[in-house]
């Protein structure tokens, strides 16, 4: 499963459309199942994070700059540059904006490793991108939709998504990373959680996509609207992220990981916001997992094409 991710996450995406197409009562009863398995798979994520090297990334570094810089600094004004071509609905736009204006922390390591990129590196600071747009989200989501925004959107579902799905994850993680450190139990257990990595992505990315699919039914306009934006957004920021590589003077396998983390967005982790929505607005996380299907697709792309653009020095 390690050697072909891609096809297995690709098969775990499409089972999960056949499984929602053909058995949509199953989709609310899956829907709830979403955050479970999104929290495994950053536990598994974080463990892959030693302590002490996150500790290290969140001291500094240009790397750390470089990444802070091309996902809070440079992807707002590239969504706001998009922002006017979307539909004028409300719900259609939060989802984007949720989805857009936070960096991916799960299968963005797995893609850029792939394109021979400092995925490492990206591992390292996962944390910290996770603490930063949870912090910041809130704030440039009243930045586009202004004081309204309150009528629909509230801190509990984004309190709740921090501490279910960063803060226990993450303490789970470092008390497995120590026992590994002292007992050889717990090094067996570490390694077996590790391992199970990929199944726990294919996991969560069927249940995302499956329950989700019958309400994309009734949906095909705000689909069809939003997946140019998508398609776009890697576009540009294919080039936006190479760019702040270089101004930050970065080699070529961590300028790599700079254009992934600029381009891939957290629409797993965002996803129980969606879905915490009134449901009036309930069409934002169909909007949401729509940009998860374009970019695993974008991410295929990717893998040959960031290696073309930042060629390794001879």
């Amino acid at each position: 499963m390690e050697r072909h991710q891609v096809a297995v996450y690709l098969a775990a995406m499409a089972v999960g459309a056949l499984l929602g197409w053909a058995a949509p009562a199953a989709g609310p009863g899956l829907g709830h199942a979403i955050n479970p398995v999104l929290a495994a798979l950053l536990f598994v994520t974080f463990l892959q994070v030693p302590a002490a090297d996150l500790l290290r990334a969140a001291r500094g570094g240009r790397f750390l700059a470089a990444a802070l810089t091309v996902n809070f600094l440079v992807v707002p004004p590239v969504v706001a540059a998009v922002f006017g071509f979307l539909p004028d609905d409300q719900a259609v736009r939060l989802g984007v904006l949720l989805v857009l204006l936070c960096p991916c922390v799960d299968y963005v390591i797995v893609f850029s490793g792939l394109a021979g990129a400092a995925a490492h590196r990206l591992l390292a600071v996962t944390p910290v991108l996770l603490v930063v747009q949870m912090l910041l989200l809130p704030l440039f989501l009243y930045a586009f939709l202004g004081s309204g925004l309150s009528d629909v959107v509230h801190a509990g579902p984004f309190l709740r998504a921090f501490l279910f799905l960063i803060v226990v994850p993450l303490a789970l993680a470092w008390a497995l990373q120590a026992w590994a450190g002292h007992r050889d139990a717990g090094r067996r257990v570490s390694d077996t959680v590790t391992g199970a990595m990929v199944p726990l992505m294919a996991a969560t990315l069927l249940t995302v996509v499956a329950s989700q699919v019958p309400e994309v039914g009734g949906h095909f306009a705000d689909v069809g609207a939003v997946v140019p934006v998508y398609v776009a957004f890697l576009v540009v920021m294919s080039f936006a992220g190479r760019a702040v590589a270089r101004l930050f003077r970065l080699d070529v396998p961590a300028s790599r990981a700079i254009v992934f983390t600029g381009a891939t967005r957290n629409s797993l982790v965002v996803l129980p916001l969606a879905l915490a929505l009134p449901d009036d607005l309930a069409v934002a996380a169909v909007v949401v997992v729509t940009q998860t299907l374009v970019e695993v697709l974008g991410m295929v792309a990717y893998v040959r094409v960031v290696p073309a653009m930042l060629p390794a020095a001879p």
